[in-house]
């Protein structure tokens, strides 16, 4: 089939390759250039890098909407299909008829679920256990268009953002092949959403990344996952941002009485107040969340290189009993 593919970041390399290998890319789109990194370097986008080394043709413009020279160039393509992934702007209406089966868009969840731009963090932010791609038409809406295609794929505790970003990746171009194998026979459904069951997933924060010590180990855990790649974990000590890079979930029981008397020498009523230390030690510092336990393992003072959380405690005289936040 003869397709257009608009992308952007690494996220929809996978994707590109795919098409590339099994139909006629006849045009690459994606983000204008951008000035990134301490030294202000012009950076391509990943998918533009991806694409001239494969020697397709590529358009970054500035914007779609009104563009009726970059309309007319669509058009003059007679698409079969328009593929998007990750590409991070908005499809203005007029575009979308242009290809002959209009666009697909492969979405990183379990659509109506997490309809928007961090699919993927907030899957993990909730707990979720399962997630996926969905082929989605691309409609007028934020990700509102008929379910074509999906393909499931479970959610580990071990798997952050950065992992769940590679699975993803890796099934996007595996459910779109499928997809589009299946629109070639004619044969690939359309399932409108269910608007009753649609969530969303927006942008990421800073604020995001704060822990609440007031929530369950498990939430504090699954937050810690979702927001890995950025802004990262991080809480207050002594009114001082201190970020953790590395967590562990100890336990989501609160402690017994008697070891809080016995084994952690901390008053009862103080260890159930979440961000209380509970105990430090060569492995981290445990510290009580509402309920259960997280150990911290590795923290970074604001100004200053990671470290371990036990130098962390020595040289900063955390000891049970002291409280984050």
């Amino acid at each position: 089939m003869k397709v257009a593919f608009f992308g952007s970041p690494h996220f929809a390399l996978s994707v590109l390759e795919q098409l590339n290998q099994d139909h006629e890319v006849a045009l690459v789109v994606s983000q204008p250039d951008k000035r990134a990194g301490r030294g202000m370097k012009v950076t391509s986008p990943a998918v533009i890098e991806k694409a001239r080394t494969l020697g397709l043709p590529v358009r970054q413009p500035e914007r779609l909407k009104g563009n009726d020279a970059f309309a007319e160039e669509l058009a003059k393509l007679e698409l079969d299909v328009a593929i998007t992934a990750a590409y991070g702007k908005i499809l203005p209406a007029s575009l979308l008829p242009i290809p002959k089966h209009g666009f697909l868009n492969v979405h990183a969840s379990l659509l109506p679920k997490y309809r928007g731009a961090a699919p993927i963090q907030w899957a993990l932010i909730h707990g979720e256990t399962e997630t996926g791609i969905t082929i989605m038409q691309t409609a007028q809406g934020m990700d509102t268009g008929d379910i074509r295609h999906v393909k499931r794929v479970s959610i580990h505790d071990e798997d952050d953002a950065q992992r769940l970003f590679d699975k993803l990746a890796l099934l996007g171009a595996t459910a779109l092949a499928e997809a589009l194998d299946l629109l070639a026979e004619g044969k690939l459904p359309s399932t409108p959403q269910d608007e009753t069951q649609a969530t969303h997933a927006p942008m990421l924060t800073r604020e995001d990344g704060q822990i609440n010590w007031q929530t369950s180990a498990r939430d504090i855990f699954n937050r810690h996952r979702g927001v890995s790649m950025w802004p990262k974990s991080w809480t207050l000590f002594q009114d001082k941002t201190l970020k953790v890079p590395v967590l562990e979930l100890l336990s989501e029981k609160s402690l017994s009485a008697d070891v809080v008397a016995d084994v952690v020498n901390v008053d009862v009523d103080v260890a159930t107040s979440g961000g209380t230390v509970l105990d430090v030690h060569a492995d981290g510092i445990d510290v009580a969340a509402n309920p259960g336990v997280i150990r911290l393992v590795n923290v970074q003072p604001s100004g200053k290189a990671a470290m371990e959380a036990r130098a962390f405690a020595n040289g900063y005289g955390v000891k049970a009993g002291v409280c984050f936040d």
